[in-house]
């Protein structure tokens, strides 16, 4: 067995681990719209795309010649970094194997060189098993937010964890807004189309929660969907879903 990262030329052995294991974990949708799922995410050609960009983070278990299990994320500009796990799959057949912990920790090793000091990692609620793993790999429930997922709400948990004690030390700052002052932390951010977008709240103590702060235009006026995407509405910088998108479910 063996992790690497991902190359273009594994988009047809990615396809078919994601979908394995969405049927297996994910039995709540059916077939058809798995498929369409992991035809519009996992083609040759949005696989080559991904896996060349920048902050983007792709590897993969491989079994011979066979690809049995891959990690997705991307690197969030924020104070510190955060590397941001997208998804993580083993197809059920090559599970009960540690791939799961050999995935994560390859990336994490791959946010820590390039400065994160935080993974992050979103799963459905119904999904007991990664949220399990999340939990008995010392991470903390952080957030939970509710998705559509095929017309219906799901509940989906994030989980954080320090990668080192420096990674502790919120950078937070008072912004002077239309809404008054805000408390910006930068510590907690998105990637957007033209800059990140910063968590907003109303108080220094992070308990009240006002919206995203776009640093393109130095904006609180956004808004997020059900899905995740996040768009300001002055300069349109946006964030897309990462996770599940409407127009193929």
């Amino acid at each position: 067995m063996e992790i690497r990262d991902a190359r273009a030329s594994d988009a047809a052995g990615i396809a078919d681990a994601a979908r394995a294991s969405l049927r297996d974990s994910y039995d709540f949708l059916d077939e058809e719209t798995i498929d369409e799922v992991v035809g519009e995410w996992y083609d040759g050609e949005r696989v080559a795309e991904r896996v060349n960009e920048e902050a983007s983070a792709w590897m993969v278990a491989e079994d011979g010649d066979e690809v049995v299990g891959f990690v997705q994320g991307a690197l969030v500009d924020a104070e510190p970094p955060v590397g941001e796990i997208h998804w993580l799959h083993v197809a059920p057949d090559a599970r009960e194997q540690g791939l799961a912990r050999q995935l994560l920790g390859g990336i994490q090793e791959t946010f820590e060189k390039r400065g994160a000091g935080r993974l992050r990692g979103t799963v459905l609620a119904e999904n007991d098993e990664g949220w399990s793993f999340y939990e008995a790999d010392d991470f903390d429930r952080a957030d939970e937010r509710e998705v559509t997922i095929a017309g219906d709400d799901h509940a989906e948990y994030v989980y954080e964890r320090a990668i080192d004690a420096t990674a502790e030390e919120l950078v937070v700052e008072p912004v002077e807004t239309p809404a008054g002052e805000l408390f910006v932390n930068f510590s907690e951010g998105e990637r957007g189309s033209k800059a990140p977008f910063y968590a907003a709240y109303r108080t220094d103590d992070l308990q009240e929660k006002y919206g995203w702060y776009c640093s393109n235009c130095d904006s609180v006026s956004t808004a997020m969907d059900s899905m995740g995407r996040v768009e300001c509405n002055d300069c349109g910088n946006s964030r897309k879903a990462t996770r599940w998108d409407a127009s193929y479910l």
